[in-house]
C-alpha cells in the first residue's frame, strides 16, 4: 500500500525554478511543500552540465531570493575581467545543495524526495521502488525542461569509428587531435570553442558547424554594482528608443545593434536565432578567431572523413574529434496560464530571468487572493528561439511591469528582490533617480508596447 504525504504544494523538480519558487513560498508563508526530483541532488540540469560551464549572467542575479550566490566580486583575469563573477557549474550545484540542506529542510515544512519520479496525479515512485501518494492543494511544475548534450544522443547518424563526444568529455580526453569540430550554434557551442582556444588549440584546428547565427546580449549591460548602474539604465533606454524609432523589423535590429543592445559574432551574417545568450566583448573577439565556420544547415550524418549536412558535404581529414553541442536547451513548449486551479506552471514573467520569475510567481501566490488577480500580474513571457521573439518577450514583460508599477505592494517587493536585475540598479542610485526611472518607464511603456504590436503585426 502506498505511503501518503499531506502538503500544501507538490513541487516537481529541484532545479533553479523549482527551488526559487519553494524558497520564496516557504519564507513568505507557513506552507508545507513536497519537492520531488529525479536527480540525486538539487540543481536540475546543472548536475549533468559540462564541467567548464559557468553562468553567463552575473551570479548576483541567480539562485534563490533568500541566499546570495558567490562573493559579489569583480573578476580580475580572463575573458570576464572587469565584470562581476560568473559562478561555475560546481559552485551552482554546491549552492543549491546548501539551499536545500541549510534553508529549506531546517524549516520542517519541506520534504525532499530525490531519485524519485513523478508519475502524475500525485503519485511518486522512489528509486527504491516505494510508491508514495502526495495529497497537495497545488501541483507546481516547470514548463520548460532544460536539455543539455550529455542528457541525450545526437539527432544525426554516426558511423562506426567516428568519435563524437558531449562537451562533458573534453577535459578528460587523453590525446590531442588534428582537428576539433564543434557542432551547434548556441551558448554550449560558444563555450566549447572558447574552452578549446583557452587550452591552446589554434583557431586553424577548429571547425564550427554553425547552422544559424545568433543575436547575443552584451554582458557589460547586465551588471550589478554602482559603477555599472548608468550603463545598465542607458542600455534599457536605448532599447526603448530603438523600438520607438524603428520603421520596420530589419530596421529595429539594425538600431539595436548600433546602440549596443544586441551583438553578433559574424557581422556579415543575418541572425536567425535568439536565446538570451550573453557574451563579453573579449569572448566575442575570441570567437571571431574561428574562421572555419560551416554554414550548410544541420548535420545529417557524420561518416569517416566527411560530414553530411542539409546543403551538402564537408570533407575532413586527419584525426578528428566532434563535440556535439546541438541539444535544444529550452525546448519549444508553448506558454500556458500560470495559475490554473490545482496547478501552477512555472514560466518566465521577466525576460531571460527564470529564477527571478519563479520567485515572483511564489510571492504572488502567497500575497494575492485569487487566480484572476495572480494571472493579471504574471503573464507568461515566451522563451526565445528566433529574433522576433525579442519583441514578443519585451511586449509581455512590459505589460507585467505596468501591472507591478500600478500596485504599490507588488512594486515594493519587486524593488527589494535580490534576484531582480532592476533591484541592483535602483539600489545604487538615489531615491530621486529611482523615482525618475520608474516614472519614465510608466509613461513610456504604453507607447512602446503599441509600437511593438505594430512591428509584430508586420511580421505576419
Amino acid at each position: 500500500m502506498a505511503r501518503t504525504l499531506e502538503a500544501d504544494y507538490l513541487v516537481v523538480g529541484a532545479g533553479a525554478m523549482g527551488l526559487a519558487f519553494t524558497d520564496t513560498l516557504v519564507h513568505e508563508s507557513d506552507a508545507t511543500v513536497v519537492v520531488v526530483d529525479r536527480n540525486d541532488q538539487p540543481g536540475g540540469h546543472w548536475t549533468t552540465a559540462y564541467p567548464f560551464v559557468r553562468l553567463h549572467q552575473p551570479s548576483a542575479y541567480y539562485g534563490v531570493n533568500s541566499r546570495g550566490l558567490g562573493s559579489d566580486t569583480v573578476d580580475q583575469f580572463g575573458l570576464n575581467a572587469g565584470y562581476y563573477e560568473l559562478a561555475s557549474g560546481a559552485e551552482v550545484c554546491a549552492y543549491f545543495d546548501a539551499v536545500m540542506t541549510q534553508h529549506l529542510l531546517p524549516t520542517g515544512r519541506v520534504t525532499y524526495l530525490p531519485m524519485s519520479e513523478y508519475l502524475g496525479d500525485g503519485r511518486v515512485r522512489t528509486f527504491g521502488g516505494e510508491d508514495i501518494e502526495v495529497r497537495a492543494r497545488r501541483v507546481v511544475t516547470t514548463r520548460v525542461e532544460v536539455v543539455v548534450p550529455s542528457m541525450r544522443r545526437p539527432s544525426y547518424d554516426i558511423a562506426d569509428g567516428v568519435h563524437v563526444v558531449p562537451p562533458n568529455s573534453l577535459p578528460r580526453l587523453p590525446d590531442p587531435r588534428d582537428r576539433y569540430v564543434v557542432v551547434g550554434a548556441g551558448k554550449t557551442a560558444m563555450d566549447s570553442c572558447l574552452w578549446l582556444l583557452r587550452h591552446g588549440i589554434a583557431p586553424e584546428r577548429l571547425t564550427w558547424i554553425k547552422p544559424r547565427e545568433s543575436w547575443v546580449l552584451d554582458r557589460a549591460a547586465i551588471q550589478p554594482g554602482r559603477q555599472f548602474a548608468k550603463h545598465t539604465i542607458g542600455d534599457f533606454a536605448n532599447q526603448l528608443a530603438a523600438v520607438r524609432e524603428a520603421e520596420s523589423l530589419p530596421d529595429l535590429f539594425e538600431r539595436l545593434e548600433d546602440k549596443g543592445c544586441l551583438q553578433r559574432i559574424d557581422r556579415s551574417v543575418e541572425p536567425t536565432m535568439y536565446r538570451c545568450a550573453i557574451l563579453s566583448q573579449a569572448e566575442l573577439s575570441e570567437l571571431r578567431r574561428v574562421t572555419d565556420v560551416v554554414r550548410m544547415g544541420h548535420v545529417r550524418a557524420i561518416e569517416p572523413d566527411r560530414i553530411v549536412l542539409d546543403d551538402g558535404v564537408r570533407e575532413v581529414d586527419g584525426s578528428v574529434l566532434y563535440i556535439d553541442c546541438s541539444a535544444d536547451g529550452l525546448g519549444k513548449e508553448p506558454v500556458t496560464t500560470i495559475f490554473d486551479g490545482d496547478h501552477i506552471a512555472l514560466q518566465t514573467v521577466r525576460t531571460c530571468q527564470p529564477a527571478f520569475s519563479a520567485a515572483v510567481i511564489a510571492h504572488v501566490e502567497t500575497a494575492y487572493p485569487d487566480d484572476d488577480a495572480r494571472n493579471r500580474l504574471c503573464r507568461p513571457v515566451p522563451y526565445p528561439h528566433v529574433p522576433v521573439d525579442w519583441l514578443r518577450m519585451m511586449l509581455i514583460f512590459n505589460e507585467n511591469q505596468l501591472q507591478w508599477f500600478a500596485d504599490p505592494d507588488m512594486m515594493a517587493w519587486v524593488d527589494a528582490a535580490r534576484l531582480n536585475a532592476l533591484h541592483h540598479v535602483t539600489a545604487n542610485v538615489s531615491e530621486r533617480a529611482r523615482d525618475r526611472i520608474i516614472s519614465m518607464l510608466t509613461s513610456e511603456l504604453p507607447a512602446v508596447n503599441e509600437k511593438l504590436e505594430a512591428l509584430l503585426a508586420s511580421a505576419g
